[in-house]
């Protein structure tokens, strides 16, 4: 397939940066967001501001709505670049206005997040024959510092991209170049799920720095400054908990600090030290990242609930023990007031509740 027409569906810093990248490259882009006002002034604006390498450009895409169906009607590209709290929404109100043949890039799917969609697909009855995959990370590192204006700081490199089932990944994958040239296929979607390296580091980092971030409001960086050698311990135990249950899914997963140095976010000498310290502390595209205001905030809702949370739960389906995730999990609950072990993307919510691990790969590779 050709990729000519594409829908952007969420107009965050990912989203947007899509939609005006996209847009400059020539592709017939269709922007949505569910919430209206942001449609609406973006409609005022009529355009997208694009600042990469210290140069700005402007991109109007060719359509922006808060209206779903004309947004992907005819398209051949649906990039849902949301958070993943934000995958059921999309697609209880997806599921209808899918035809045959469209191409769904979750981008990024976090971890489990091309399961849960497809299983939410299958249980609300869609019947449109669509192909379905997933990136690790976003395509951009970016930011939004005012409204209608990205700054995007870095590319994601040798970003893994597996569809589901696995046995579409190769084809799929290629299409995908079309658009985002810098992904390569990966075995399946837990091996883009659990090279989720939000879920690794953002949970540890978070609640490490939770008393910073209360009486501060957020006001400092979050990475140079919030990420000490203790915080960094805590991610390399993560590390060591996620790797062992990625292996025991026969998978052949990097360390944290590879992922990070292949992706173009830290250099050689910090990946060779094996820190997740120092390897964060070398991350240039992150230096002047500032931390979230409070703790209510993505860091926790979508990297635990949607990253740590699955993790576990594969692990607990693998018999592998993660008791440093199962920490952060209940910390991150008792701070927020939420059961994120029930709340979060668990094994029924991924379309996994009674697949034993003898199975999983058959799953994974021809589908439910």
């Amino acid at each position: 397939m050709t990729i000519k027409k594409i829908a952007i569906l969420g107009a965050g810093n990912g989203g947007c940066a899509a939609a005006a990248d996209l847009t400059l490259r020539g592709f017939q882009v269709r922007l949505f967001s569910r919430s209206e006002s942001t449609m609406v002034k973006l409609a005022k604006l009529g355009e997208i501001e694009l600042v990469e390498d210290g140069v700005s450009k402007k991109a109007a895409p060719f359509f922006m709505s808060p209206h779903l169906p004309p947004v992907v009607q005819g398209v051949d590209l649906i990039v849902i670049a949301t958070p993943a709290v934000g995958h059921e929404y999309i697609a209880r109100n997806l599921a209808n206005y899918l035809t045959d043949g469209q191409r769904i890039l979750l981008n990024p799917g976090h971890t489990g997040g091309s399961l849960h969609f497809a299983d939410l697909l299958r249980t609300l009855g869609c019947k449109a024959e669509v192909q379905l995959c997933e990136t690790v990370t976003l395509t951009y590192i970016c930011r939004m510092p005012q409204f209608g204006r990205v700054e995007v700081y870095r590319r994601t490199t040798n970003l893994c991209c597996a569809a589901f089932p696995g046995k579409h990944t190769a084809n799929l994958v290629s299409e995908i170049q079309q658009v985002f040239p810098n992904v390569v296929p990966a075995t399946n979607v837990l091996e883009t799920g659990f090279a989720n390296i939000n879920a690794i580091m953002h949970p540890a980092g978070m609640l490490g720095n939770a008393g910073w971030i209360e009486n501060s409001g957020g006001d400092f960086l979050w990475y140079r400054e919030g990420i000490t050698p203790v915080i960094g311990a805590w991610i390399d135990a993560v590390d060591a908990e996620r790797i062992e249950i990625a292996q025991q899914l026969g998978l052949k997963p990097l360390r944290f600090v590879d992922i990070l140095h292949r992706a173009g976010l830290t250099t050689v000498e910090a990946r060779d030290t094996g820190s997740a310290y120092q390897a964060i502390h070398n991350s240039e595209a992150n230096f002047t990242i500032k931390s979230p205001p409070s703790l209510d905030h993505r860091y926790i809702r979508e990297d635990v609930g949607y990253g740590l949370v699955p993790m576990a739960e594969i692990g607990r389906l693998l018999g592998v023990k993660t008791p440093v995730m199962d920490a952060l999990i209940t910390l991150a609950s008792t701070a927020l007031g939420v059961d994120f072990r029930r709340q979060g993307l668990t094994l029924d919510k991924m379309g996994l509740a009674g697949v034993t691990a003898d199975r999983l790969a058959s799953v994974l590779e021809n589908g439910f």
